[in-house]
C-alpha cells in the first residue's frame, strides 16, 4: 500500500467555497475537489468536470457541457444541477472569505443566472461581460449536491482522494478508486501540521515525504542532509499600495518617486537572502498578459528627489505607513529598511504596526490606510488583480483610489473581448501603463521552497500548488 505524507505549517481546509489563495489550503482542496475547468498555464485551460464550453461574442452567455458518468465520493452523480447549486452557494453573501475576501466571487457572478437545460448541460447568463470567466471558474471546487448543507463538517468532492478523517493537526485521505481519470498513484495521502523546525527532521527520518513552505534557512539544512530542495518563483507579489484617494500619493510624481527612491536589490538581499525576483508592475510571468518589456523601477535617488521637487516638496515630506506584523512575515524588517532608504531622499515614515492580521485586512478593504500600506497580491488571475485592485468603477476590495480613464477603458474592453490573442495584447498594454503610473510600490516576488525525500516523485505544479 503506497502512502504519501505531506507536512505543512497549517491545514486550513475549512469551507472549500471560501475565496482564498493560500497554497496550504489549495494543496488540500486539489486532492479532494475538482473545478469545472483547470488552469494549466497563463491563459491556458483544460476541461475537468466539464467536457466543453462555448462563449457568445459578447462574453455574456456561457454554454457548458458536463462530463458524463462521474460520481462524487458519496456515489451521487456530477450533474449540471449539482454544479448550479454549487455556484449559487459560492455567490451567497453568507459564505465568508479569508482575510477580507468576503463577497469576492459574488462580485463576479452575483447577478448571473444559472439555467440548467438537462443534467449534462447548463448555461450561465452574466450580468456583465466576463471574457475571463474560466479564470474564475477554475478557482471554484464543486461539492456533492447532497453535502452542500453539511459543509464544512462533511467534505465530499469528486477528486482523486476522499477524506476519511480530519482535524486541525492531521488529515487522512484514501484513493478514490472510481475516479474518472483512473486509480490515483498513491493509495493514501496523510497530511501533518508541523512547525518549521520539525519538517526537515521528519523528512530525514523517513516520516514525511514532502514539506511545503520551507524557509531559506531550513532549505540550507535540508540540502546539508542530502534532501531534495525545489525552488520556484510564484505569482505572489509583495507590494505597497498607495493611497490615491487622498493625500500626496494622488500625485503620480510622488508615486514614481517612492519607487525610484528604493534600492530594491538591497532589499531583496537583506530581507529575502536573495531568494526573490524584482517585481515589474502588478503581475508576474505566471500571469496571462505579462509584458516582458516592462522593467522594474531602477534605483535612482536623484530622480526621486527631482520628482519630489517637481511635485512641490523640495524639503521632502512625511508619510504614514501601515504594515501587518505577519503576512508578509517580513513586513516589519522590510518597513525599517525602506524607512532608512527613504530618509536619504528626504522622505520620513511614521510606521504603524497592526498585530491583528484579519483586522488589518478589513482596514485596507475599508480604504482607511495612511499614505501607503504593505500588502501582497496573490491571485494568479490577471483579471482578478485588475478588477479587485486597479479598476476604479468597480471599487474592488483592495482598490485604494487609483483612477485612470485609459486603464479603466482597457480593462472594460478586455472584459468583453473573447479573442484570446487580442485580450492578451490588452493586458500587455495595461501592464506597461500601470507600471508607469505606479499606484503601488513594486517590490519583489518571493521564492517558494519545498523539501522532499529523494525517492518521492511528487513536485509542485507550474503555479506552485500540489496537483494530484
Amino acid at each position: 500500500m503506497s502512502r504519501l505524507v505531506i507536512s505543512q505549517s497549517g491545514l486550513p481546509l475549512g469551507d472549500p467555497h471560501i475565496c482564498s489563495d493560500s497554497k496550504n489550503r489549495l494543496n488540500i482542496i486539489s486532492a479532494v475537489y475538482e473545478p469545472l475547468i483547470s488552469r494549466i498555464g497563463p491563459g491556458e485551460y483544460q476541461p475537468n468536470l466539464c467536457v466543453a464550453w462555448h462563449v457568445d461574442p459578447n462574453a455574456l452567455l456561457w454554454d457548458i457541457r458536463i462530463r458524463r458518468n462521474i460520481l462524487f465520493h458519496d456515489k451521487s452523480d456530477v450533474t449540471a444541477y449539482a454544479v448550479a447549486a454549487n455556484l449559487e452557494r459560492i455567490r451567497d453573501p453568507k459564505i465568508g472569505g479569508a482575510f477580507g475576501t468576503q463577497g469576492v466571487y459574488a462580485s463576479y457572478i452575483g447577478g448571473a443566472k444559472f439555467h440548467v437545460l438537462n443534467k449534462g448541460r447548463m448555461r450561465i447568463f452574466l450580468r456583465e461581460p466576463i471574457a475571463d470567466l474560466l479564470d474564475i471558474l477554475a478557482e471554484m471546487p464543486i461539492v456533492s449536491g447532497n453535502s452542500l448543507d453539511e459543509l464544512p463538517d462533511e467534505q465530499i468532492g469528486s477528486g482523486p482522494y476522499q477524506i476519511k478523517d480530519f482535524d486541525d493537526e492531521e488529515i487522512k485521505m484514501t484513493a478514490y478508486e472510481k475516479h474518472w481519470k483512473g486509480k490515483p498513484k498513491y493509495q493514501e495521502l496523510y497530511w501533518k501540521k508541523q512547525p518549521e523546525e520539525e519538517k526537515i527532521n521528519s523528512i530525514f527520518k523517513g516520516e514525511v515525504d514532502l514539506a511545503t513552505g520551507i524557509t531559506y534557512e531550513y532549505a540550507k539544512i535540508a540540502e546539508s542532509k542530502n534532501l531534495d530542495v525545489i525552488k520556484k518563483h510564484g505569482s505572489l507579489c509583495i507590494i505597497f499600495m498607495l493611497n490615491c484617494l487622498q493625500g500626496v500619493c494622488k500625485d503620480k510624481r510622488i508615486r514614481q518617486s517612492l519607487n525610484y527612491a528604493l534600492d530594491k536589490k538591497e532589499i531583496i538581499e537583506k530581507v529575502t537572502n536573495n531568494t526573490a525576483n524584482l517585481l515589474a508592475g502588478t503581475i508576474t510571468p505566471l500571469h496571462f498578459g505579462f509584458n516582458k518589456e516592462v522593467k522594474s523601477y531602477p534605483y535612482n535617488p536623484d530622480k526621486a528627489k527631482q520628482l519630489l521637487i517637481d511635485a512641490g516638496y523640495p524639503d521632502g515630506l512625511r508619510l504614514v505607513m501601515d504594515i501587518p506584523s505577519q503576512m508578509p512575515d517580513e513586513a516589519v524588517v522590510l518597513s525599517k529598511l525602506m524607512a532608512e532608504q527613504y530618509e536619504k531622499v528626504g522622505i520620513k515614515l511614521e510606521i504603524k504596526i497592526h498585530r491583528d492580521r484579519v483586522a488589518y485586512s478589513e482596514t485596507v478593504k475599508a480604504k482607511k490606510i495612511g499614505d501607503l500600506c504593505c500588502f501582497d497580491s496573490s491571485p494568479v488571475s490577471t483579471f482578478r488583480v485588475l478588477r479587485e485592485k486597479i479598476h476604479s468603477p468597480s471599487r474592488g476590495p483592495w482598490w485604494q483610489g487609483y483612477s485612470n480613464v485609459e486603464t479603466d477603458q482597457l480593462i472594460e474592453r478586455a472584459q468583453r473581448t473573447t479573442d484570446t490573442k487580442t485580450r492578451k495584447n490588452l493586458y500587455e498594454q495595461l501592464h506597461q501603463i500601470i507600471n508607469e503610473d505606479a499606484p503601488w510600490i513594486y517590490l519583489y516576488r518571493p521564492m517558494s521552497i519545498w523539501a522532499k525525500r529523494p525517492q518521492s516523485e511528487i513536485t509542485p505544479s507550474w503555479d506552485g500548488t500540489l496537483k494530484f
